[in-house]
């Protein structure tokens, strides 16, 4: 416990402390971006995120006639428990402060032996660590590209060191990166779950309910709108399960809940603005579908019409929750 107060307490100072920042990417190592894009190497089956130390990309900057400024756009994303700061940089973003241009994308794949991949693509092929690491780095990154100009007087704002924030200089106003909260809830009558699917998911895949939190709602009331607007049926009981930060298509909050309806009340009146289909599935149904390894490169089968979202995404550990747990603990009042 006590390290990782210090961890905690150490990424704090980085965040505030310009000086303690910039001494930290002395010795820290930076995950290289060019358009909002990670770079990546193939390992095996699956993609590694390389690092590359401060010495690395000065060398770099140089092969390429670039000014090490363009190192003032970097971001801190997280640290080691040794304390060694993490950084992310965007090669390919021209912002306001910088006078470099953005390096060409092919040159530095070259030079790098790695490419540069959409994290749409290749989040579900990271580790843990890599993709966390690189959807934290990918929200700050494009965070500070759309916020350039302070909204009041029009002005360039200034991020600190370590990207935690930007400055308007000409009236002291703050602005920080911030998420959209978004709560995601598997319907259970008791013995089946509600598994629903939009127009945008891969072919075949279902998952829990999603929706963006209105303005004066609480995640109660969130649950329960967004369960009535969308299939018309009314929550009984609520439970809390977990949250997940989640980069797509911008920096959001997913607040994992369970909810149960009555068994009485369970037809559906889908709403197809918002959905193309939503279905009840049996614990079996759905536990099948679940030991299925990679249901991604599966042939579709009549016994099983449906996959689910990938291990990484909290809807997936959510509806594993439910097979594997039937009773969930209470949403503290």
């Amino acid at each position: 416990m006590l390290e990782i107060r210090l961890h905690l307490r150490y990424l704090f100072e980085l965040k505030e402390d310009d000086d303690a920042c910039k001494k930290a990417q002395q010795t820290g190592a930076f995950y290289l971006f060019h358009n909002l894009a990670p770079l990546l190497q193939k390992s095996e089956h699956q993609y590694v995120a390389p690092q590359h130390s401060l010495l690395e990309l000065e060398r770099l900057l140089g092969k390429f006639g670039q000014d090490s400024q363009i190192l003032e756009d970097s971001v801190l994303i997280g640290c080691s428990e040794q304390q060694e700061a993490w950084f992310a940089l965007d090669l390919g973003l021209n912002s306001s402060s910088s006078i470099n241009a953005s390096l060409q994308k092919a040159e530095v794949e070259t030079a790098l032996q790695g490419s540069f991949i959409k994290l749409t693509k290749a989040l579900f092929e990271l580790n843990v660590k890599d993709a966390s690491l690189l959807s934290t780095a990918q929200a700050l990154l494009r965070w500070h590209d759309a916020h350039q100009f302070c909204s009041r007087s029009g002005q360039p704002t200034k991020k600190n060191v370590s990207g935690s924030k930007r400055v308007c200089p000409s009236n002291n106003i703050i602005y920080y990166p911030q998420v959209a909260p978004v709560v995601i809830t598997l319907v259970s009558d008791g013995t089946r779950c509600l598994l629903v699917r939009q127009s945008s998911f891969p072919k075949g895949m279902y998952s829990a309910l999603a929706g963006f939190c209105d303005i004066g709602e609480s995640l109660e009331e969130t649950v329960r709108r967004e369960i009535a607007e969308e299939v018309g049926l009314e929550v009984d009981r609520l439970h809390y399960s977990a949250s997940q930060h989640w980069p797509f298509p911008h920096s959001t909050l997913m607040i994992a809940c369970h909810a149960t309806v009555k068994p009485g009340q369970t037809e559906l009146q889908v709403n197809l603005r918002e959905l193309e289909a939503a279905a009840w599935f049996s614990r079996d149904e759905v536990a099948t579908v679940l030991r299925r390894n990679h249901p991604s490169n599966q042939q579709q089968s009549g016994a099983v019409p449906f996959r689910l979202p990938p291990k990484l995404a909290i809807a997936h550990q959510l509806i594993k929750e439910w097979v594997e747990k039937p009773t969930c603990s209470p949403l503290p009042a």
